[in-house]
């Protein structure tokens, strides 16, 4: 159900998508006086660029004359699994042998486009129960043969991977070059500042397919409807099987109706049929007259991410923190936007713990830019996630359906169980990762550390369950490099087992799960059971010693003082002063630098001593005893 918001503009005037937009939008779109004569207002979906878009430059095969190519093959195979539906043994044919693509690749693109498909939680565990049970790669494949997607939406969703080709032209005038060294200016979450993230820029998503609206009805045309160089002629007519799969990327409203609308289901509204080209005898459309009419009603999405920001709901989940400059901005549309299109966008979130659990972030898509020395939960289940310009930060995530995405942070920790994890422009980073996908390493990256997901809270396998994440397969520890210029290995390792130790999140809530969700792998396991062997033969050392009560108290100080020193030089003081809980029967903060958020029926509340317990040093276990 939509509800309304405040206009804004499209774009700012003389630009290039100022043109685009013949209605400046974020409006209530059901208003009749943003309304022409016909009532319908079309835009970009969101989540095609952003979850679907890979954030590195496409295979040069990729450009629409192979894919026109592979267009017309596809059609001439299709009692080989090819069209209407494309198998997976045909398109890794068509990968490897015609596109030269390794089979990795080709699987990656493939796995990623059947990710956005609305499968059911319960279709997705099935699926990876199967390959759990497989003992082979052979076996694997044989059970991959049998996946098939829809031919012309992939074939579009190769098509926009072309979003983020760089461009020779725009490197020489703006940031294109992805480099770990490089950094935004821009002080705020702006389109200004976001404007280099084309899979969270809506402008670009838009200008991306008015740029290429020829294009990509010319690559769902049947071959018949081309020229000799394969163009769209002035005859040429759309099948409705065409402009159902342009539905992957548009959808729209009319006057009046308060629901969205996949494209192919306007189109075809028999009110709109002399505008948008359709015929009844032939049941095709007009290339002409489709395409001008979509031109024509093309405006900025709703529920987008500059839309969130201009007229969306402003969250209180942050304060400004004393001797900061920055002022924290969070903002959500999931008081008006339907549950498929949440979003939740928060910046500079600084020197302080941010904690939530709630409806508002349940299957939202969430962008986390410039925050700095914080720790921030999100315990929720999460559509998609990105972390963008962060650093000196620790982020505990609930699961995330689609994909996390790391860009351009430093010195940051991320605790997830997600579906595709991809980093690019990052360094110093450790990711505590649970995915059945090999994680993906871009452009950019340096010193990325791969460890196993070491931490639970109640809720966690509720959760999993509900976006369709088992704890097998887990390919934490064999990402994939994607690009040339990290082809070294050494880019990235794996976390060494001794200096492993398990996260605690120090909030309760409701719910079942009591430890990680598939345990740990066995050298991780060892090396905690080693060590908590040596902690109890000190234990028994410190017992024997037999102190006095005076010797007591001065060891006692003397390993305070340690173990203050340990919480300065290693940062810790600062998360644990954000846990200190201020008076009782206080609901907000639980300390001067945090916010325990409430919502969806699972308080969390702080417990700084969980998080204690979590730290299994020798100096920390003696100050338990002595304080016993």
């Amino acid at each position: 159900m939509l509800g309304a918001a405040e206009r804004g503009a499209a774009g700012p005037p003389g630009s290039r998508l100022h043109r685009y937009a013949k209605k400046p939008f974020h409006p209530s779109i059901l208003s009749d006086d943003d309304m022409d004569s016909s009532g319908v207002l079309l835009w970009v979906k969101a989540e095609p660029f952003m979850v679907g878009a890979l954030q590195i430059p496409p295979p040069s095969k990729f450009s629409l004359h192979y894919l026109k190519k592979i267009a017309t093959y596809v059609r001439t195979r299709a009692i080989e699994g090819a069209y209407p539906r494309l198998s997976w043994s045909t398109w890794r044919h068509i990968a490897c042998g015609k596109l030269q693509l390794a089979k990795d690749v080709a699987w990656l693109y493939f796995e990623i486009f059947d990710s956005l498909s609305m499968k059911s939680p319960e279709k997705r565990l099935e699926w990876s129960e199967i390959l759990s049970n497989c003992i082979s790669e052979d076996e694997i494949e044989k059970q991959r043969n049998q996946l098939s997607v829809d031919t012309l939406q992939f074939l579009l969703f190769l098509y926009i991977q072309q979003l983020n080709k760089v461009s020779l032209r725009t490197s020489l005038i703006g940031e294109e070059w992805p480099s770990p060294k490089t950094r935004s200016q821009s002080p705020d979450l702006s389109e200004k500042s976001s404007c280099h993230n084309k899979n969270w820029n809506d402008y670009s998503h838009q200008a991306f397919v008015c740029d290429h609206l020829s294009d990509l009805l010319e690559l769902l045309l049947d071959p018949e409807q081309l020229s000799v160089s394969f163009h769209s002629t002035r005859s040429s007519v759309v099948s409705q099987e065409a402009v159902v799969a342009l539905s992957f990327l548009l959808e729209g409203t009319v006057s009046g109706a308060r629901k969205i609308y996949p494209l192919h289901e306007l189109a075809l509204w028999q009110p709109l049929h002399a505008d948008s080209g359709f015929s009844q005898s032939s049941k095709t459309f007009s290339f002409c007259k489709l395409e001008a009419w979509l031109r024509a009603h093309l405006t900025g999405n709703p529920f987008g991410t500059s839309a969130c920001l201009k007229s969306g709901k402003k969250l209180a989940w942050a304060h400004q923190v004393e001797g900061t400059t920055k002022r924290p901005k969070i903002a959500c549309n999931t008081h008006v936007a339907p549950r498929t299109h949440r979003m939740v966008v928060m910046s500079q979130v600084c020197k302080q713990t941010l904690a939530k659990s709630s409806d508002t972030l349940l299957g939202a898509h969430v962008r986390i830019h410039r925050c700095s020395e914080a720790f921030i939960y999100l315990l929720s289940p999460l559509r998609s996630v990105t972390i963008d310009k962060c650093r000196n930060s620790t982020f505990v995530l609930g699961p995330v359906e689609t994909a996390l995405h790391l860009h351009s942070c430093d010195s940051v920790k991320v605790i997830a169980v997600c579906h595709r994890l991809s980093i690019s422009s990052t360094a110093s980073c450790t990711l505590h990762i649970l995915t059945p996908m090999r994680p993906l390493i871009l452009s950019g990256n340096q010193s990325i550390t791969f460890a196993p997901f070491h931490t639970h809270y109640p809720m966690l396998e509720d959760h999993m369950a509900r976006t369709g994440l088992a704890t097998v397969p887990n390919y934490w520890d064999n990402p994939m490099i994607l690009c040339r210029e990290n082809s070294d290995s050494s880019v990235f390792q794996l976390l060494p087992p001794c200096e492993f130790y398990v996260f605690v999140i120090p909030f309760e809530m409701e719910g079942d799960t009591t430890e990680i969700p598939g345990g740990l792998p066995p050298e991780y396991q060892t090396a905690l059971s080693q060590r908590e062997q040596k902690i109890q033969v000190w234990q028994k050392t410190v017992k024997e010693a037999h102190l006095t009560k005076d010797q007591r108290k001065q060891f006692q100080v003397l390993v305070e003082n340690k173990f203050y020193e340990w919480l300065v030089n290693t940062g810790h003081r600062q998360q644990l002063d954000s846990l200190v809980p201020t008076a009782a029967g206080s609901k907000q903060a639980a300390g001067p630098q945090t916010h325990r958020m409430y919502g969806g029926g699972h308080p969390l509340e702080s417990r700084l001593g969980r998080t204690l317990a979590a730290w299994e040093t020798w100096a920390l276990l003696l100050l338990y005893k002595t304080a016993s």
